[in-house]
């Protein structure tokens, strides 16, 4: 009979690259552990329940399938990003971070739940079934939920409307939006990988025929939107700014996040001349809620 122990040595162990970066960064970092091979990379920071290593840093945690496939990738970071490998045993760590995802409020009146989790919804709350996959975006994030928490503020403005989602990820702001009265959903991410966990994620919240989802330009996308979210980064909210407004109707609604608060004035500066109609903040990030001229 064997031992726990030889019964532990003869587990298989899975091997995990660990990246602390600041906020900034971690867009970047991701796509660049998905590229060294990455099957998944998980986000952990001071709004997770699993927290990060430094305090207003952001931890990655990339899965790898094999130890010869994290080395690689080890070897092909920058060394000043300080990456560690690390092991977990036994194939416990496929489901693990499920313990740490379970139903919560993402904004008054909308209850984002995983599907392994029951609900019982409140009166008046809307439910959001979500699996993220290998996709950004489980309303954690405190960019997804000040996103949310706006469309919430502007339900009225979204019954019956079209609604453009640029940088879709997991489709939860699309989702969110459908949930609180929009009538379809188009969905744009540069990352074609993403678009068959948007298919799910609609298919399970029976929004499959309202929702569209590509990975095609922005100018590739036809007409404009009466409400047009986006929730990506500063660095890349700026450069595209002429795009991304051209596509809000006249006097719609254009909500921005993934900016950090020293980022807010540049901008706002570069959505001129739409109209600045709030600018919620929550820890270090900032939401921009604009209105386009009528």
């Amino acid at each position: 009979m064997s031992t726990v122990n030889e019964a532990a040595d003869a587990a298989p162990q899975f091997p995990f690259l660990h990246v602390t970066v600041e906020p900034d960064a971690a867009e970047l970092v991701a796509s660049e552990l998905f590229d060294l091979g990455a099957e998944g990379v998980e986000e952990r920071d001071d709004t997770t329940l699993k927290r990060a290593d430094a305090g207003g840093k952001i931890t990655l945690v990339a899965s790898f399938s094999t130890e010869e496939a994290a080395q690689e990738a080890l070897a092909g970071l920058a060394p000043e990003l300080g990456a560690r490998l690390e092991h977990v045993v036994g194939d416990a760590w496929r489901d693990a971070w499920k313990e740490h995802f379970r139903p919560f409020a993402v904004a008054p009146g909308l209850v984002v739940r995983p599907p392994w989790e029951a609900y019982e919804p409140k009166e008046g709350e809307h439910v959001v079934e979500l699996e993220p996959g290998r996709a950004f975006g489980t309303g954690l994030h405190e960019t997804t939920s000040l996103v949310c928490s706006a469309l919430a503020e502007h339900a009225s403005e979204l019954a019956g409307a079209e609604v453009l989602d640029v940088g879709t990820g997991s489709g939860i702001l699309a989702l969110c939006a459908l949930k609180l009265g929009a009538k379809r959903a188009v969905c744009t991410d540069s990352d074609a990988d993403v678009l068959p966990v948007v298919a799910e994620n609609a298919a399970r919240n029976g929004l499959a025929d309202r929702v569209t989802a590509s990975a095609n330009d922005l100018g590739d996308v036809p007409g404009t939107f009466p409400v047009v979210v986006a929730n990506i980064e500063a660095r890349v909210l700026i450069p595209m700014a002429p795009a991304l407004a051209a596509k809000v109707r006249p006097g719609g609604l254009l909500v921005l996040s993934g900016i950090l608060l020293p980022q807010e004035a540049d901008v706002i500066g570069a959505y001129a001349p739409l109209r600045l109609l709030a600018a919620p903040k929550r820890g270090e990030w900032v939401a921009i809620v604009l209105r386009a001229p009528s």
